[in-house]
């Protein structure tokens, strides 16, 4: 059953699907939260440091997503909470797998 994408903070595109990502680093552990407000809470383990958490939050999803790190790229909010992702690939595909992972409600 497919979801309502635009309310879970995930979205279609020509290359693949944008995740609208609310990061919350410091967090004890890496993993989906919730989605609240169309965005996909994120929390990661680094500290919001130098690019750290940016480089954590592409490297958990490529592990989630089972895709490649080099299929990820931080469309907006490179210093903000705040982020719109890139994951390319199959949209079909991709979309099945964040439907997956996401919290429900």
């Amino acid at each position: 059953m497919a979801f309502d994408e635009a309310s879970r903070g995930v979205t279609r595109s020509a290359s693949g699907v944008r995740i609208q990502v609310l990061a919350q680093p410091r967090a004890s552990r890496d993993a989906f939260v919730a989605v609240h407000d169309g965005q996909v809470k994120i929390a990661l383990r680094s500290a919001p440091v130098d690019g750290e958490a940016n480089a954590a939050l592409i490297a958990f999803l490529a592990k989630a997503l089972r895709v490649p790190r080099k299929a990820i790229s931080l469309v907006q909010g490179e210093a903000s909470r705040r982020k719109t992702v890139l994951v390319e690939g199959d949209a079909d595909d991709l979309m099945a797998r964040i439907e997956a992972l996401l919290p429900s409600g």
